[in-house]
């Protein structure tokens, strides 16, 4: 039987500062409950399982999983006033015994283990505790940065890790297109963009020490409306990242978009990121179809006018409002060569396809060699997670993978926001 434990914690006072279709084995997930929607099958190339990990756990986000298989996950929203659960395997059997909650009164996105830490970001902070051998924080926490302004939009604070001790921190820019008049139509953008200075980028911090504020930290790349699926390449040693593509080009410039065309524009763009990169938003956007940097409508565009400023082309560009929020490199080498050395991306589905059907909802594999060349085109690794369709709005949806983790033992942990909150496990069992 499932162990629950809420910990009291410790409440902290932040600082005001074209797809390939691979073969595919049909799991079902869990045998459906006689009061709720039924559970969709997922789909997974053939000699890979899918298990419910975890279920009922709250609005499962990012994950974080220790050496010793304890899998930290930071909850969007607090489950009897706690941000965050941990969940341990204790028989073997691929499904958590035991569910143990922290982080009082705090909720977050961002989790992951650094030189013996758990660090967890809040809208405005990120903080850490020791990491402990077995089950949840029992140490004070330390905040390492703070200074973060809290906003309406794209508040969350994703981060990662490099090998060499910094900390990488997405700031989304709480905006669409930097208008005049926000979410307006027809409203020209500001230019130059003022939110830019302290928004829309990437910033990078030591991991390592203490007390550190946005404002008096380095700025990594810039031109990022929200970046909330990244991670360090360690076999090219380089930041990567999918941003989120901003909204409603034909609610606010109908004489250029058709609702077709916006349903799917623009795409959302996977970049590797060097330092001093600008990613052009909100600028340009990338359109998948012509393979080009387009001026936003906001500056002056048309849909049809490549861009004429800055702008780092992506390596892809997949269709639009799909919503990628997290992105893996796997490090265990347990898995088939195939999947070795190349990047997993978690897209949730987005509302802003309406009136269209509603897409993404699935984790797809980015192939790529240890130098960062992509060696063929990107493929659905894990896909039904909407159930069955059509999915008009992102509350139809039955599972909405959010985040990625990766065990000591090479199994690949997804979450899901959704449905109460679940996490799923895929393993390799085949030859």
């Amino acid at each position: 039987m499932i162990r629950e434990i809420f910990t009291a914690g410790v409440a902290f006072a932040c600082l005001s500062l074209a797809p390939v279709a691979p073969a595919t084995a049909q799991v079902p997930t869990a045998a459906p409950a006689a009061t709720e929607k039924a559970a969709p099958v997922i789909s997974v190339p053939e000699g890979f399982k899918v298990d419910v990990f975890a279920a009922g756990i709250g609005r499962a986000r990012h994950m974080a999983v220790s050496p010793s298989g304890w899998v930290y996950v930071a909850l969007m929203r607090p489950q009897k006033g706690f941000g965050a659960v941990a969940l341990h395997d204790d028989n073997g059997d691929g499904v958590a015994d035991q569910k143990l909650y922290f982080a009082k009164g705090l909720r977050g996105t961002g989790v992951g283990i650094h030189n013996g830490h758990l660090y967890y970001s809040t809208d405005v902070s990120i903080i850490r505790w020791k990491l402990p051998d077995a089950g949840i924080p029992t140490t004070k926490p330390e905040l390492i940065v703070g200074g973060f302004t809290r906003q309406r939009q794209h508040s969350a604070k994703p981060f990662t890790f490099d090998d060499a001790g910094h900390l990488y921190v997405n700031v989304g820019a709480p905006s669409n297109a930097c208008m005049e008049k926000m979410r307006q139509k027809g409203s020209k953008g500001m230019d130059p963009c003022p939110i830019l200075e302290s928004y829309g980028g990437i910033w990078r911090f030591d991991a390592d020490k203490t007390m550190q504020e946005q404002a008096k930290a380095e700025r990594y790349a810039t031109g990022i409306r929200n970046a909330m699926a990244l991670d360090w390449n360690p076999y090219v040693n380089s930041l990567y990242l999918a941003m989120h593509g901003r909204d409603q080009l034909a609610e606010f410039f109908p004489q250029y978009y058709s609702p077709k065309e916006s349903a799917d524009l623009p795409g959302e763009e996977f970049h590797k990121v060097a330092e001093g990169a600008n990613l052009g938003w909100p600028y340009s956007y990338y359109d998948q179809h012509v393979g080009k940097r387009m001026k936003m409508p906001e500056y002056g565009g048309d849909g049809k006018t490549p861009a004429d400023r800055p702008g780092q082309m992506p390596l892809i560009g997949f269709p639009g409002h799909w919503a990628p929020n997290d992105l893996l490199f796997r490090r265990t080498g347990t898995w088939p060569a195939h999947y070795q050395t190349g990047a997993f991306i978690a897209f949730h589905g987005s509302w802003n396809r309406a009136p269209e059907p509603q897409q993404g909802y699935r984790v797809v594999y980015v192939p790529m060699d240890k130098k960062g060349n992509i060696t063929g085109q990107w493929e659905t690794f894990a896909n039904g997670f909407a159930g069955k369709g059509p999915i008009m709005s992102p509350r139809d949806a039955y599972s909405r993978p959010t985040g990625l983790a990766e065990g000591p033992d090479g199994a690949l942990y997804i979450s899901s926001l959704v449905h109460g909150g679940r996490i799923y496990r895929v393993t390799y069992v085949g030859k």
